[in-house]
């Protein structure tokens, strides 16, 4: 038997419009902008505007897909569809939070090591630039 939470309470359309309402909102104040800036921390000037354009191009692709096949998804798990948003929102953010590197006061080089081979060698290339840099600056040199 069918049941159909929207035809039995009249006000059920009400909390639809608000779950959608909510599911966007906490989208864009989480990981929804992510593509938008992350890219410029992640990349030095010269392929930037490539990551940025890839970036924006699999957003937009992922949002048509999304709005594309919503109705099959929804007839599918009918009143439950966010629950399947939510656990993949919960799945990026996870994922988010374990695997970006914190940019904060790091510099290209430095965020470029972490994506290579781990912290040893992120500790080697930072005490190599500090070695370097004080041979620039010696007058004894």
């Amino acid at each position: 038997m069918y049941f159909s939470l929207q035809g039995d309470y009249p006000w059920m359309s009400y909390v639809s419009m608000s779950a959608i309402f909510l599911f966007v909102s906490f989208f864009e104040i989480g990981p929804g902008p992510i593509p938008w800036f992350i890219v410029a921390e992640l990349f030095s000037q010269g392929p930037r505007p490539a990551a940025i354009a890839l970036a924006g191009c699999c957003n937009w692709t992922s949002n048509f897909i999304i709005g594309m096949t919503f109705p099959y998804i929804q007839t599918w798990l009918d009143s439950y569809v966010f629950i399947l948003f939510a656990a993949l929102l919960f799945g990026f953010t996870v994922f988010i939070y374990l695997r970006v590197p914190e940019t904060k006061g790091k510099s290209f080089e430095e965020i470029a090591a972490v994506f290579q081979k781990g912290r040893k060698k992120l500790e080697q290339g930072t005490k190599d630039a500090t070695e370097l840099q004080e041979l620039k600056t010696s007058t004894d040199a």
